[in-house]
């Protein structure tokens, strides 16, 4: 387990809550689930496959993280799942999938499209009541296609445009239940999902030329401001989509 510092900040309202962050064992879910883990909460990180899940149980950074298979495309299983928890505080909605250049199919657009969007409405209707109870929070994972399209993602890009609607949608419904709900959009973020991206010259320099902070951002760079939504300071912010980007989407 980590023995950083760099959450002991939020120990004092995190400690001891129980955490849900749907896929939870890829780059930036895995490090969002770090992250809560060593601000002393109790964190249960989804994946799709056994293998994620094997992957992510033999990471020596994932220690003290119980992490279980998922699948959010299927309502029974995910209400069955989210209901069986005792206690619920803070849910991630970080699963999801991209097919560059495949998307402008219809079966694959509506398969993005059902992970990530529908996926997340899923589990968030399964935990309103749990988190109704705690007075809990749901911190959606948006992006920066959220707010202008990608030719080669039309259907990520339509989930990441749904999200930040259902967003600020379901921040007005869940308002009088005492839930918050915002989202945060990640820029570029090096994980295995922007590999071939990261490797190929010819897009990311253009990238990096766009990005103020000229260099790719980290799942790491994700962790204060979703501790931050998670907790007290941040209780009168709801259906807040927040960049964290480098400055790529204002350049």
């Amino acid at each position: 387990m980590s023995t950083s510092s760099s959450a002991d900040w939020a120990r004092g309202w995190l400690d001891g809550r129980t955490v849900l962050v749907t896929g939870g064992t890829g780059g930036i879910g895995g490090a969002l689930a770090e992250a809560f883990r060593d601000a002393g909460a109790i964190v249960v990180a989804t994946g799709a496959t056994d293998r994620e899940i094997a992957e992510a149980d033999a990471r020596e950074t994932a220690a003290g993280i119980t992490h279980r298979i998922l699948d959010v495309r299927d309502t029974g299983k995910v209400r069955s799942f989210v209901g069986a928890f005792e206690a619920l505080d803070v849910v991630v909605n970080c699963a999801g999938i991209i097919r560059r250049g495949e998307e402008l199919s219809a079966e694959v657009f509506e398969q993005v499209v059902d992970i990530n969007l529908n996926g997340s409405m899923r589990v968030c209707e399964a935990a309103a009541p749990l988190l109704e109870k705690s007075q809990g929070s749901i911190i959606n994972i948006a992006s920066m296609l959220s707010f202008f399209g990608g030719g080669l993602v039309p259907g990520y890009s339509s989930s990441k445009g749904g999200i930040a609607q259902l967003t600020k949608s379901l921040a007005i419904a869940y308002a009088s239940k005492g839930i918050r709900v915002n989202a945060i959009a990640p820029g570029w973020i090096a994980t295995p999902l922007t590999t071939a991206l990261q490797n190929d010259p010819s897009r990311a320099g253009p990238i990096l030329a766009r990005t103020p902070m000229a260099r790719w951002g980290r799942p790491e760079d994700l962790r204060g401001l979703a501790l931050f939504l998670a907790g007290p300071y941040a209780a009168f912010i709801t259906g807040a989509v927040i960049p964290v980007d480098g400055g790529y989407s204002i350049s």
